[in-house]
């Protein structure tokens, strides 16, 4: 961190001129009583102390400030000691006080940061117990029952150990969710870019997610009849993750015999932007800022009914940052809700 200061004398000039005035008068007033009053002494006096007085203040000032200030320095590791070293000592106390209230401030706003990611940190770690406790607990009581006796009735058996394999299969997602997550904060999943359709990718998804929706009578469709074919730049697999996880978390929320609509719209500098829209419950505004973050619920108790990791929007949100495109949602309570993001257009 490098700082400027200005070498400042209007300390030291204005206290040396005090001292002369003061010390001028008095040998000036004595002089006159016990002797023959000189101006030419007075002036020559004057003089003096005043050269002596700023010279004495302005090294004493500085060596004060210098020695007891670079203290505090290097015990709150403002500064780097080097830069003090390499700079001339200073009486610039406006830039001394600018750089302590900046230090100040700094750190009151790390220690409320630090206490925001502390009460997040205690509710991840609540959120992953309770993701990984319902699978985890399920598998081990299916499997308790089967060891105590369960395992003599066929029907039973079967019935618990494919129960038993759908709670595996949930912990397994929440398990590579998180994997992939980590490794997109950690910049260590590269993107595999290429040109393709993203019209043929929504239509797979569609066609993935076709019986999902049907248990809900939810009708998955596209806005329009696109005619020709609508080329995009990225990592088609984790863009068709996107989609897939948008058009999930539409039929999840989703109200009984609704529609979730895909557009695709050109937007300005070879942009295009994906809208999935739905007409479920919508959300309310205060949850629209944490939508993205791992595990949170809007309804806590309904959505983990639902299934799923609880991971889906966050995997959203990374995915659309690695790209460098942006990811936007607005929704109204009880007409449905929007997520879109943008990608790069190409021939």
């Amino acid at each position: 961190m490098s700082v400027s200061f200005k070498k400042t004398y209007r300390f030291a000039v204005k206290s040396s001129l005090y001292i002369t005035f003061f010390a001028t008068g008095l040998v000036g007033g004595l002089t006159s009583l016990f002797f023959t009053f000189s101006w030419k002494f007075c002036l020559i006096f004057g003089i003096s102390i005043a050269v002596f007085s700023f010279f004495v203040l302005q090294y004493r000032v500085e060596r004060f400030i210098y020695r007891r200030v670079k203290k505090i320095y290097d015990d709150v590791s403002l500064l780097e000691s080097t830069n003090f070293r390499s700079q001339p000592i200073t009486t610039d106390m406006a830039t001394l006080t600018k750089q302590v209230k900046k230090f100040a401030t700094d750190k009151k706003l790390e220690i409320e940061t630090l206490k925001v990611r502390e009460e997040y940190r205690r509710e991840f770690l609540g959120n992953v117990s309770h993701e990984l406790k319902t699978p985890l607990f399920t598998v081990q009581g299916y499997l308790s029952t089967l060891l105590d006796g369960g395992m003599k009735d066929k029907t039973i058996r079967k019935k618990y150990l494919q129960r038993a394999e759908k709670g595996v299969e949930r912990l397994i997602i929440i398990v590579q969710d998180l994997d992939m997550i980590t490794k997109l904060e950690a910049g260590e999943l590269n993107l595999v870019n290429s040109r393709f359709d993203i019209l043929e990718v929504i239509q797979n998804v569609f066609d993935l997610l076709e019986m999902n929706a049907s248990e809900k009578n939810i009708m998955l469709m596209f806005d329009i009849k696109y005619l020709k074919p609508i080329y995009v730049y990225g990592d088609k697999e984790k863009i068709q993750q996107v989609v897939t996880n948008l058009v999930v978390n539409s039929i999840k929320y989703g109200k009984e015999d609704g529609t979730t609509e895909i557009s695709v719209e050109d937007l300005v500098n070879n942009k295009v932007i994906v809208r999935v829209m739905d007409n479920g419950s919508g959300i309310e505004k205060h949850h629209i800022s944490r939508l993205f973050e791992r595990f949170y619920r809007i309804d806590k108790s309904g959505a983990r009914s639902e299934g799923g990791s609880g991971l889906g929007l966050s995997i959203v949100k990374h995915i659309i940052e690695a790209h460098d495109e942006k990811l936007y949602v607005e929704s109204k309570v009880g007409k449905g809700s929007e997520f879109s993001f943008t990608l790069e257009k190409t021939k």
